[in-house]
């Protein structure tokens, strides 16, 4: 694979752009829209919240029909929590960008992002639709990538070149989270397009797949929101041969090329978390199943108290082997070892003797990898997390004021 420049429109036949609606207090942008000039299949993935926003119970109607056209949405307001005005204002929004692209109700998702329990101010939102629909561009990936950030301190976006069944296709995606970020699926909203040819059907298992590998193995502070969401559009201008199924040749190379994106973005997302100043790759090994792995590397990677000793820069590794034993994951005490970077801390059970000095060292490093072998299988997972700052109390109690 190779990376390129372009962002989500990097791909062809791929359009955005991203406006000033006046719905974020800040006046920056709010209101994006992507868009594919010819149809294209469509899958998306959503949050597991029992809370879940107007747009995603939207969103879901259309994807499940398997063709898109375009995405629409706004930040500065979740349309979570309220009710059948929210429905009513999330259909809305398809309305009036279907009817500014000229495309069907049917073929267009909503997603929204912001604070939860307000209502949207849709003579804004209406605005802001009409006037990106008449801006769209190439170019325009750019005002996209801010319009959807709220939190986020800097935009994430990724575009590739591969070669897929005798041609070049590209993919790219664009992603916004730093808070409320944790998997099932993942606390934040995700945008792929591609212009490779493949079914519904088998773009969906794609992206499922790709998702548990990447979004569904990060976790900022353990909060789950209401408006998560993951989607991509296949559009086809690449001219392959139709990936009619996952059994197909030219399948594995698709789905290299979507996880890359993927995994990507997502340590993007970890790598800007609120306050963040480490990244940290939590890889369990030695375990029975991947499961087991990632529940027990989850774990460590939620825990408050490890995520604290790493902000302090304090190796206080009890913590981590603490939080693998309550996991619920199966432990053999007798067996489980523990590396911070290249130091190994604890062998067999029992912590060894270790130079203080290499790992104090290690622990004042951005990038930061733990490795805890369970000794018991051949399986393994790695979580994608990182600290507790002060700061991050900062950014959240102070978020809706």
């Amino acid at each position: 694979m190779k990376a390129i420049d372009g962002g989500i429109t990097a791909p062809q036949r791929f359009k955005a752009a991203g406006v000033k609606a006046g719905i974020k207090k800040s006046g920056k942008e709010d209101v994006a829209i992507i868009y594919s000039e010819i149809p294209a299949a469509v899958a998306a993935v959503f949050t597991t919240n029992a809370m879940a926003a107007a747009p995603v119970h939207v969103s879901r109607e259309v994807a499940g029909r398997g063709l898109a056209r375009a995405v629409v949405v706004n930040s500065g307001c979740a349309n979570a929590c309220t009710g059948e005005q929210g429905m009513t204002d999330a259909r809305a929004m398809v309305k009036i960008a279907a009817d500014a692209l000229g495309v069907a109700e049917q073929e267009v998702l909503v997603a929204s992002t912001g604070i939860i329990g307000v209502t949207l101010p849709m003579a804004k939102v209406a605005a802001g639709i009409q006037r990106a629909a008449s801006m769209l561009s190439v170019e325009g990936y750019e005002g996209a990538m801010q319009a959807i950030m709220t939190t986020d301190t800097f935009p994430k976006s990724c575009a590739y070149e591969f070669p897929l069944g005798g041609t070049v296709a590209r993919i790219a995606g664009i992603a916004k989270g730093a808070g409320m970020i944790h998997p099932n699926m993942a606390t934040m909203l995700c945008f792929i397009t591609t212009d490779a040819a493949i079914a519904p059907a088998a773009l969906k298992q794609a992206l499922h797949d790709a998702v548990n590998l990447s979004f569904n193995m990060i976790s900022v502070d353990g909060d789950t929101s209401t408006n998560d969401m993951t989607a991509i559009l296949a559009n086809g201008a690449a001219g392959n041969a139709l990936i009619d199924s996952t059994s197909h040749p030219d399948y594995p190379a698709f789905f290299a090329a979507l996880k890359t994106v993927a995994v990507y973005l997502a340590q993007q997302v970890v790598r800007d978390g609120e306050g963040a100043t480490k990244f940290l790759a939590i890889t369990v090994k030695g375990a029975p199943d991947f499961a087991s792995a990632k529940q027990a590397a989850m774990a460590v990677a939620k825990s408050p108290l490890v995520k604290t000793a790493f902000f302090g820069q304090d190796p206080n590794w009890g913590r981590i082997l603490c939080a693998v034993g309550y996991s619920g994951a199966v432990v053999d005490p007798r067996k489980i070892s523990l590396t911070i970077g290249d130091v190994g801390i604890v062998k067999a059970g029992l912590g060894s003797c270790y130079d203080e000095q290499a790992l104090r060292r290690i622990m004042a490093e951005r990038d930061i990898a733990v490795t805890v072998d369970m000794g018991i299988g051949a399986a393994e997972a790695t979580v994608w997390t990182c600290d507790f700052s002060y700061e991050y109390v900062k950014i959240n109690g102070e978020y809706h004021t």
